[in-house]
This record gives C-alpha cells, sequence and structure tokens, in this order.
C-alpha cells in the first residue's frame, strides 16, 4: 500500500482521503496529515481516522506521496527542511496557480513533481481534474497518481500551458453552473412557481441533463435539438439565448477566467 502524506487537510483534502478510504485505496493507517494552526486536521484525523503528525519529519517519515493542499500564500512560507524531506518522494501539489517549475525550485529532490487542478464535486467523488507532471512520470507513480484523482472522478493528462484553460473551465466551472441553476431557479419564480418548486426543478432538471449528457453517446448539441420543436417553447426559449450570444458570453467569461490564471500564476 501507498502511504500518503497530506501538508493541508482542507475540503479537497478531506475530499481525497475520504475517497482513498472509501474505494479501499488505502487504509487510515497507510495516511497522515498535518495542518496549521486551526484544528482543521485533528477534526478530519477524528472523522476518519488517520494520524495527525507534529511535525514534517514525521509526516514524511514513511510517506511514499506527499500531497500538497495548502493555501497558496502558505507555499512561500513552508520550511526549507522540506526541499531534504520530500527527496526521492513523488509530490503532487493540488496549490492552485503554482506551476510546476516554482514547486521544483521548494522541492528540487524529489522524484518527481505533479500539478493538478481538481474542481470541488471532487468533494462527493463526481469531480475532474486536470493534471501535468514535471517529467514524465513512471508506470508505477501514474498508478498511484490516479489512484488520488480517482479517490475525486475522473481525470485528464494535459501540458502545463493548457493548465490555465483547465482552471478556467472544470476549476471555476462549478461556480456557472451553479449560477446558471440560481438563474433558472429565479427565472422559475418569475414565472409563477412557488421558490421551493422552482428550486427543486432546476436542481433535478440540470442534474438529469448532466447524467444524460455523460451517458449519451451523442453531442450536446444533438441532444438539445431533439427537445427542440419547430417553433415550440423550447424553440423560443433558444431564440432569446442566441439573440443576446449566450455561447459568446461564455467564451468571454472563460477567457476572463484563462487571463487571470495567467497572471495569478506569474512567476509563481
Amino acid at each position: 500500500m501507498t502511504r500518503w502524506a497530506f501538508l493541508g487537510a482542507g475540503a479537497m483534502a478531506g475530499a481525497m482521503v475520504r475517497g482513498l478510504l472509501s474505494s479501499g485505496r488505502a487504509k487510515p493507517s497507510d495516511i497522515v496529515c498535518i495542518g496549521g494552526a486551526d484544528p482543521t486536521a485533528v477534526n478530519l484525523a477524528r472523522a476518519t481516522g488517520i494520524e495527525v503528525a507534529a511535525d514534517f519529519a514525521t509526516l514524511l517519515t514513511s510517506a511514499d506521496v506527499l500531497v500538497l493542499a495548502c493555501k497558496p500564500q502558505n507555499l512561500a512560507d513552508l520550511p526549507d527542511e522540506l526541499a531534504t524531506l520530500t527527496s526521492g518522494r513523488l509530490v503532487v501539489s493540488i496549490i492552485a496557480g503554482k506551476r510546476l517549475e516554482t514547486l521544483h525550485r521548494r522541492f528540487p529532490h524529489a522524484r518527481n513533481l505533479v500539478r493538478v487542478m481538481p474542481n470541488t464535486p471532487g468533494q462527493i467523488g463526481t469531480g475532474i481534474s486536470g493534471w501535468c507532471a514535471h517529467d514524465p512520470l513512471t508506470d508505477a507513480d501514474e498508478r498511484t497518481l490516479l489512484q488520488l484523482l480517482h479517490a475525486l472522478g475522473k481525470a485528464v493528462a494535459v501540458s502545463e500551458p493548457d493548465m490555465d484553460a483547465v482552471t478556467a473551465v472544470s476549476g471555476s466551472g462549478p461556480a456557472y453552473v451553479f449560477e446558471f441553476a440560481a438563474a433558472l431557479r429565479e427565472a422559475g419564480i418569475h414565472a409563477g412557481l412557488e421558490p421551493a418548486t422552482a428550486t427543486l426543478l432546476a436542481q433535478e432538471t440540470l442534474l438529469g441533463a448532466a447524467r444524460l449528457l455523460a451517458e449519451s453517446h451523442d453531442t450536446a448539441e444533438t441532444l438539445r435539438d431533439r427537445v427542440t420543436s419547430p417553433n415550440g417553447t423550447t424553440y423560443a426559449a433558444l431564440q432569446v439565448l442566441l439573440a443576446h450570444d449566450f455561447r459568446g458570453l461564455f467564451r468571454e467569461a472563460v477567457a476572463a477566467a484563462t487571463k487571470r490564471s495567467r497572471e495569478l500564476s506569474v512567476d509563481s
């Protein structure tokens, strides 16, 4: 069994820990974590049975993999001893905006470094993570990495220059979906539905449509057209979206998020 060390114990680290345990990919005794001054790490350990390390040396004593799950601003404050303690280990970072070269400067003796962009549905095992590695992964390390990422859902390998677009599409993407859900709910209320009814209809429609898209071999456009009768209700609604350049708006939104991701990762 792989021995996992987590530096940070927030929501995404907790999702990874719980996913590893529930899938049988790890036992509580295979996982150790460390946190800051707040009780997050202790709370995660109490909830899952994993160990809390008192210091970084203990954290990495027998670890095969270090998962960096701290806040971006905390990376520079990590002690220099980690450069030595991570020697020969696989280091996986879910720290937003921190490039592989930055990680390599902090952990120069790691056997490899992997940068990951997960998303919040990973907290319930339905997320998707984009990832890239500093050097080509060995077969064994790729299997180990995918054990971790599959604890959150699905995973896709990309080149590092594409990580900003991954951040904009899937990292930020759940927020777009939640905003759409809120807009659909409010539109239903405006059309005369009770708030609870509008909320239920919006949520279940999004959930069902997403499942249908995932399980179908057809494109989103084909599935859309199957709902759309000529001059029918769906056609009338889609004409409004078309008139307001709905897709163009999303292109602008994703472009803005991609640009901001690039700005945040400059020299980081």
